[in-house]
This record gives C-alpha cells, sequence and structure tokens, in this order.
C-alpha cells in the first residue's frame, strides 16, 4: 500500500452475508476500528452511538438498500465517506451512488488486498480533506484576528476577542471577565448570548469564583463542565462543555474567555484556532498596553507626576457628562500655593519643584482613586471630586487646607519650608453644568481666598 493504515479510523462494514462479513474482519480488522454490521439499521444506529468516518455498504439488502443508506449518510453524517458493493455486472447503480456522494465503489466478488487498498484510500483523501478545511479555518481565523490589531482600548480588545472566539468556533453564548486596569480591584465584563438577567446572575457566580485560579486558568483549557458549573445549573442557566481561552498582554492586561459549547466537546480543531484568537489578542493587548503608556505620558506632568492640564480639561468634561447621564454631584477644586514665588526666590528653581512634588504627593493622599488630580500650571492644582456635593467638597477643600498648612517641605539644605494653599471650590449642578464655567467660577473662588488674607477655602456661592 501507498500509505500506512490509520488505526483510529472507525470504519462500519455492512453487508448482509456472515462470509463477506468475516472477509471484511479479516482485511480490515487490524488496521482500522472495524464494526460490522448486517443491515443498514444496524450502520445508522451504530453511527448514531459514534460517528465513524467510512461506511462500506453492499447494495442489496434486507430493509434499506445500499443507496438508501448513502442518501441517508448524505443528509445526517456528511463528512462521512460511502463505498458500495455491488454484484450487477452494470455499473448504473455504481455511477447513481457517485453522483450521491460516495466516493468509490466495488464489484463483488471483492478482493481482500483490493478492499484494504480502496479503504486506505479513501480514509486518506478524507484525511487529506480534513487538513485542508483545518489549513483554511486556521487562515480565515488568522486574517479575522487582523481586526483585533485596529483596537487601542483593552475593553473593545477583549470584547472583539470574544466575537472571534463565537465565530470561529461556531458557538452562540460566552464572556469575557477581566481586570480592568484603571480601576484596581475591579472587574469588567463582556457577555454574548445572555439576557441581562442572565448576564447577572453570571456576574455574581464569577465575582464569587474570582480569587481561585479555576476561574482564569494560565492555558486555553477545555472543561467538560466548568469549575462553577452546579452554580450555573442551580441559576437556570445551562451548563455542560466550556472552554477557557486565557487573553493577556505584556504588562497588566489579563483576562479569560468562556466559551460554552453545552453538551458538544469542542475539539482539537476548535482548540488550535482558540490558540491563534488568544495570540492575537496578546499582540493587541500589547499594543494597547503602550498606546495607554504613551497616552498616559502625554497627559502626565513632567515634574509632579499627576495629571496636567490637557487631561484636566478632557476629563472634567467626562465627569460633566457622567454626572448628568447618571444625576450625580461633582466638584471641582482650584488650589493655588500661597506666596510660592518666594520659594523659587529664597531657594531655587530646583527646591521649589521639590516643592511642588511634595505637594502633589500630599495632595493624592487626600484624595480617591477615582478623583482626579491634575497640575494646571505653575504652582495651581486641580482636583475633581466625583460624586461629591457642594458641602462635602467644601470639607474636603478645608481637610487639604489643614494638611498643608501643617506639612514641612524641605528646603535648601535641609531647611524646613512652612506653606498654605487657597482653594476655591465649585459643584454641579449648583453652580453649573458646563466644564469650563465650572472651572472659572472654581478659579474665582480661589483668588477670593486670596484676596480675603489666604490659606482659607472659598466656594463660588460666596462670589454674588
Amino acid at each position: 500500500m501507498s500509505e500506512r493504515p490509520d488505526p483510529d479510523a472507525r470504519v462500519v462494514f455492512v453487508d448482509d452475508t456472515r462470509l463477506m462479513r468475516a472477509l471484511a474482519a479479516d482485511a480490515l480488522g487490524d488496521k482500522v476500528r472495524l464494526e460490522c454490521v448486517e443491515s443498514a439499521e444496524q450502520a445508522l444506529a451504530c453511527l448514531e452511538r459514534e460517528p465513524a468516518d467510512l461506511v462500506v455498504s453492499d447494495l442489496e439488502m434486507e430493509g434499506l438498500s445500499g443507496l438508501e443508506l448513502l442518501e441517508r449518510l448524505r443528509r445526517l453524517y456528511p463528512a462521512t465517506a460511502f463505498i458500495l458493493l455491488t454484484a450487477h455486472a452494470s455499473v448504473e447503480s455504481a455511477v447513481r451512488a457517485l453522483r450521491m456522494g460516495a466516493a468509490d465503489y466495488l464489484r463483488k466478488p471483492i478482493e481482500p488486498e483490493e478492499l484494504v487498498l480502496l479503504v486506505e484510500r479513501v480514509l486518506a483523501a478524507q484525511r487529506l480533506l480534513r487538513e485542508n478545511d483545518r489549513l483554511r479555518g486556521a487562515l480565515e481565523t488568522v486574517d479575522a484576528c487582523r481586526s483585533l490589531l485596529h483596537c487601542v482600548d483593552p475593553g473593545e480588545v477583549y470584547a472583539a476577542a470574544l466575537d472571534l472566539l463565537l465565530s470561529s468556533l461556531s458557538r452562540r453564548r460566552g464572556l469575557v471577565l477581566f481586570e480592568r486596569v484603571e480601576i484596581p480591584g475591579a472587574d469588567g465584563f463582556v457577555f454574548r448570548g445572555f439576557d441581562e438577567s442572565e448576564a447577572n446572575a453570571l456576574r455574581r457566580i464569577l465575582v464569587k469564583h474570582r480569587g481561585g485560579g479555576e476561574v482564569a486558568p494560565a492555558v486555553i483549557r477545555e472543561y467538560r463542565a466548568a469549575p462553577f458549573d452546579a452554580e450555573l445549573r442551580a441559576a437556570g442557566l445551562p451548563g455542560g462543555v466550556a472552554l477557557a481561552v486565557p487573553l493577556r498582554g505584556e504588562d497588566a492586561e489579563r483576562g479569560v474567555a468562556w466559551i460554552f459549547g453545552d453538551d458538544d466537546p469542542f475539539g482539537a480543531t476548535a482548540i488550535e484556532r482558540a490558540e491563534r484568537v488568544s495570540d492575537a489578542a496578546a499582540i493587541a493587548l500589547a499594543n494597547a498596553e503602550r498606546y495607554a503608556r504613551a497616552k498616559e505620558r502625554a497627559f502626565v506632568d513632567d515634574v509632579t507626576e499627576v495629571y496636567n492640564a490637557r487631561y484636566l480639561l478632557q476629563q472634567a468634561e467626562n465627569e460633566i457628562q457622567r454626572a448628568q447621564r447618571y444625576d450625580k454631584p461633582l466638584s471641582v477644586l482650584f488650589l493655588d500655593l500661597d506666596r510660592f514665588k518666594l520659594v523659587n526666590d529664597r531657594h531655587g528653581h530646583l527646591v521649589g519643584s521639590n516643592v511642588l512634588r511634595r505637594l502633589s504627593e500630599v495632595l493624592k493622599d487626600c484624595v480617591r482613586q477615582i478623583d482626579t488630580l491634575a497640575r494646571y500650571g505653575g504652582d495651581e492644582f486641580t482636583i475633581l471630586l466625583v460624586d461629591t456635593d457642594h458641602r462635602t467638597g467644601l470639607m474636603i477643600a478645608e481637610r487639604i487646607r489643614r494638611l498643608v498648612a501643617d506639612t514641612l517641605f524641605e528646603g535648601e539644605n535641609g531647611e524646613p519650608i512652612r506653606l498654605t494653599i487657597s482653594i476655591g471650590v465649585a459643584s454641579y449642578p449648583d453652580h453649573g453644568r458646563q466644564r469650563d464655567g465650572l472651572l472659572d467660577l472654581a478659579d474665582k473662588a480661589m483668588y477670593r481666598a486670596k484676596s480675603l488674607g489666604r490659606d482659607c477655602v472659598c466656594s463660588a456661592s460666596d462670589l454674588g
């Protein structure tokens, strides 16, 4: 034979004569996984129990004929090859079988060597077709993954990767769980194929399991049942076979996609395609991380390493829109060091820069991670206090004023420097609903604090 037989190939031999079944068993029994049956009905039962790579069937049998069996195979098991055995002198039935999709035919009486050769040739063709399908699917997946390279936001990468996984694996339901780098300790989710109540139930289940590694394995892994399968079913959600696909960047970005297959296993080809998507997502996430770092550098003040005015203006617009959408308050603090010019004049600009850097550290300790601290310019700083009403904003400003007054800054040769700060406070929606108007009122309130003798807090409500 030109090629070695495939011992893993499953072949069903169908003939109503014991002699032919014995001949097939002797010829093929040690070369393939062979099952011999005496009717088309038994063959269909075998295939329902376990699919086969090839069916070899006699033409004339009691019950369903070989051609009728072929017709059902093409409808129910299109990937299964078929060889027809016929005793007719005419090739009419064989030609009809070929037109219906049979791979080949043999005329009776058959020789064992001829049967083995034809079976191996058909199985080799099947292997070649499967390999072609695998390569074509891999190329299609690689081509589809190019869309990931256009995503510069990590959230977009996770969502696009989930869509690619579902389409390339021909599945309907899946999710991505990822860490939100911009909010440490917070989780992000993307759901596909679930309604809102199902997504909420899944979110609760995953958050409960978040601390364990079973929810986010380090490598692609197929599960007969997800680690949280029991809780899925208890919540009325379908469980079953699941595929976990890690999605990780080079730095902090990391997540995992869960693709649910119900009771349909994924197999080697699906896992290979999932690896392609995972690799492409890793590149896209690394690009997103580099873009975020470059963007952050463009928005960070070189001296104090807090955000600069450019970022402040953008973030103020975003926070005001958010406050409008969710009907939440927002407070803006404008801060200016009192008589800071004297520090530069007496101690030099290097000391002045160190003082500003130390001040930014003090201010960071006074705000939350969800708030925004920015150097507006010179010795002026601005703070956006999210979900903070005007009364609370004034209290925070007063706390900052006292803390700055109590802080010893280091001057030349270790000489202590004491400074005070003037602060103006304006709030959304009390004093305005537009970014520029709020910033201007907070600035004016700060200058009013200066005019009142410095080292105090003034409200935009007092501007008159």
